[in-house]
C-alpha cells in the first residue's frame, strides 16, 4: 500500500518540465554559433618517406624526397619542437599518440599558427625520457586525433637530433645547483 502513494508521486514528478526546457530559444542560439570540427584527413602513405636534415641543419624533416614534409623536430634552447604538418583548426588542442621502440607515449599538441595555416605542434625538453620512443631502431606510429596515423620509418637520426639538443649532464647539475 505504501508503494502506490509513492509511485503516484514520482509519476507527477517526472510529468514536470525541468527549468531549462524554458531556454530552449537560447540553446539552440548557443548551438547555431558552434561550428564542427574539419573533417578528419586520411592517414598518408609512406612508402618510401625518410628521415633528413634541413639544408641549415636546424630541423629534422620526416617525409618523401622532394614532397611537403609530415613530421619535423627541431631544437630550441634544450627543448624539442615536434610539428605534424597537417591543416588544424585554430587554436585546437590534442594529444599525441606515440607507439614503437617498445614504448607508448602521449605528448600535448597544440594547433600553432606557422605561416598562413595552422599546424599540430608541441615541445618537450629535449632530455624527456618520453622521446626514447623516437630514439629506436624501429618504426614509430603517430597518431593525432583527426590527422591520420603517420608511421614514422625507422632511422638513427631522430635519437641523434633529440641526444645533441639535449644539455650536457654537466650543465644539468649546474642549473640544478646554482651554489
Amino acid at each position: 500500500m505504501v508503494r502506490l502513494p509513492a509511485l503516484c508521486a514520482l509519476l507527477l514528478l517526472s510529468a514536470c518540465k525541468p527549468p531549462a526546457s524554458d531556454e530552449y530559444v537560447t540553446r539552440e542560439r548557443i548551438a547555431g554559433e558552434r561550428t564542427a570540427p574539419r573533417t578528419p584527413v586520411a592517414s598518408p602513405e609512406t612508402d618510401g618517406a625518410v628521415w633528413a636534415r634541413s639544408t641549415d641543419g636546424e630541423r629534422l624533416l620526416y617525409g618523401k624526397p622532394g614532397a611537403a614534409p609530415y613530421f619535423a623536430l627541431a631544437c630550441e634552447e634544450g627543448r624539442i619542437r615536434y610539428t605534424r604538418f597537417v591543416e588544424a583548426d585554430p587554436d585546437a588542442k590534442a594529444v599525441l599518440a606515440l607507439i614503437g621502440n617498445g614504448h607508448v607515449e602521449r605528448l600535448w599538441i597544440d594547433a600553432e599558427e606557422a605561416e598562413e595555416a595552422w599546424v599540430w605542434r608541441g615541445r618537450i625538453a629535449a632530455d624527456d625520457p618520453r622521446l626514447e620512443v623516437l630514439t629506436g631502431p624501429r618504426s614509430v606510429e603517430a597518431t593525432v586525433p583527426g590527422a591520420g596515423s603517420l608511421k614514422l620509418n625507422p632511422s638513427r637520426l631522430p635519437g641523434e637530433f633529440i641526444g645533441e639538443c639535449a644539455p650536457p649532464p654537466a650543465e644539468q647539475a649546474e642549473e640544478a645547483d646554482p651554489a
